[in-house]
């Protein structure tokens, strides 16, 4: 639609002089929602709105869909829950696939999803902003696409966001890390640990990401440090065959919270040991409770625990400061190190585009 279709109760969109904003871009009128991301999230919202004859825009800064699996997952990942919970509404993993399947079939699952179900997002447009304009009942979200440019509006009733919790790195400030001069890398950056042979690698970082990072190290020959500066909860990533996740979520429909992150930690020490004489401290409160209450992820072992215990990935505390080829920890002791990988994390990006006053009746979080 062209400029005068949009509605009317909108200011025109012309040009301004003086300290209102410019925009000369098109402006076009959703008969439905605008879904914001092509990951996992927002593919099985537009498959029950697909299903309800519902229809709607989807918006993805990245050229492909799910880009943080595409593009920012090293080779060796895998589903860390059974498929069964990783699993999107209307449309079954294949049968032949592994109970833990890899990031690429993962990958061909979602691409199948998205073939079968029709859905075609609209690739490398960014979201800059997305304000509601109260006046008139509607959401006004302006991207940029990529390559020429060009400035678009999409007026809607309804937003979607879902652009998911990992949807821009986490690099934190180290004194020093500029004069390192060694490689520094995200662990969004990182492939594969061949390219580390030999190596004396820090991982900063040990959650999921953390672990399997430095176990991938080591099977490349390589001699990772690993930073645990807080304390982490370490679950068997299966307790007698069955999924710890599984058996945990079976348990709190008839159990509290609390009793059953009590059994699972007990368990977990039965089957991993005493992890604190190898520097992994277990926090206060259960997995369960501090999923729910910080939205930190127990690490599920897959053989990282083993390497510690060998001495192949050595655990350390927190950096007090970097210095060419090297880092020095708060303990005060001194490692010669040749790169850096940073498995800080990731966080949302939604505060940086999405301006709302009042976050009630007309956002909904996915």
């Amino acid at each position: 639609m062209n400029n005068n279709q949009c509605n009317p109760c909108l200011p025109p969109l012309v040009n301004h002089s003086g300290n209102d904003e410019l925009f000369a871009g098109r402006c076009i009128l959703v008969n439905g929602p605008v879904i914001v991301g092509a990951g996992p999230s927002g593919l099985a919202v537009a498959a029950g709105l697909k299903q309800q004859g519902v229809p709607f825009i989807m918006l993805e800064r990245a050229k492909c869909i799910a880009s943080l699996w595409q593009n920012r997952t090293y080779d060796r990942l895998k589903l860390h829950l059974p498929k069964q919970f990783c699993e999107l509404p209307y449309f079954p993993f294949p049968k032949e696939f592994p109970a833990y399947p890899t990031k690429y079939q993962f990958i061909d699952y979602l691409e199948s999803y998205a073939e079968h179900f029709e859905i075609k997002p609209r690739f490398n447009e960014s979201v800059q902003s997305a304000k509601y304009d109260e006046t008139c009942g509607l959401w006004r979200i302006k991207t940029v696409v990529k390559g020429d440019n060009s400035v678009i509006e999409y007026i809607c009733k309804w937003l979607v966001a879902a652009t998911g919790e990992n949807a821009e790195k986490v690099v934190p400030v180290f004194e020093g890390l500029q004069d390192f001069g060694g490689d520094v890398m995200h662990a969004c950056d990182y492939k594969s640990g061949e390219e580390f042979d030999g190596k004396r690698v820090l991982v900063v970082g040990c959650g999921n990401s953390g672990m399997e990072v430095s176990l991938d190290l080591c099977h490349h020959n390589a001699s990772p440090s690993m930073v645990v500066r807080s304390s982490v909860h370490v679950l068997p990533r299966e307790i007698l065959g069955k999924s710890t996740f599984e058996l945990g979520v079976a348990m709190m429909k008839w159990l509290p919270i609390w009793l059953v992150d009590k059994i699972l930690v007990s368990i977990a020490r039965l089957i991993l040991g005493n992890l604190e004489k190898y520097g992994i401290k277990r926090p206060s409160l259960g997995p369960f409770q501090l999923k729910n209450i910080t939205g930190k992820t127990p690490v599920l072992d897959i053989g990282t625990l083993q390497k510690i215990r060998s001495g192949q990935i050595k655990v350390v505390p927190g950096i007090k400061k970097f210095f060419r080829g090297g880092v020095e920890l708060v303990n005060g002791k001194i490692l010669e190190i040749d790169s850096v990988i940073l498995a800080t994390g990731y966080c949302s990006n939604v505060p940086s585009w999405l301006k709302v006053r009042n976050r009630g009746r007309n956002l909904k979080k996915r």
